[in-house]
């Protein structure tokens, strides 16, 4: 395989492992955006909000290295949501120019429904599986995760 400037690429370039996760991640995304859309989520708030669930109290900053995106991204969406009345922001006990995030009931609720759809998501994708081979993707998809932690 070449590209434009002729320097050769791996003829197994797009049987990679990399790319196959790459590829997964492009479907899920899309199924979550497409699904979510009507409640008025995008996949990337969804996260946000989990998140913020699991950990409440994360700053902004705190939040963008725990999702892997930029800060700016971060405060784009968290203006949004809290916005919408989902997130809250709460002065940091012990740093007075630090705030905290919180969900609001709003926010619980909205994300509540948006995981209903998630779980769909995650049952059509057990049931052409397998439970077997779900469960065996979830440690595989782990396992690739520490590997390349650890790179």
């Amino acid at each position: 395989m070449t590209q434009d400037d002729e320097r050769p690429i791996a003829a197994d370039a797009l049987d990679r492992v990399t790319w196959a996760l790459r590829r997964a991640e492009w479907a899920v995304q899309a199924r979550k955006d497409q699904r979510l859309r009507p409640q008025g989520i995008a996949a990337a708030q969804y996260a946000l909000l989990i998140s913020v669930h699991n950990h409440p109290g994360l700053t902004g900053a705190e939040l963008a290295r725990h999702l892997n995106v930029t800060p700016q991204a971060v405060a784009s969406q968290v203006a949004r949501l809290e916005g919408r009345g989902q997130l809250e922001r709460r002065p940091h006990p012990r740093h007075r120019h630090v705030q905290e995030l919180h969900l609001t009931d709003a926010g619980r609720d909205s994300l509540r429904d948006a995981d209903a759809v998630i779980v769909e998501i995650e049952e059509r994708i057990a049931e052409k599986l397998g439970t077997k081979k779900a469960a065996q993707l979830r440690a595989l998809l782990n396992e690739v995760a520490d590997v390349v932690r650890e790179a």
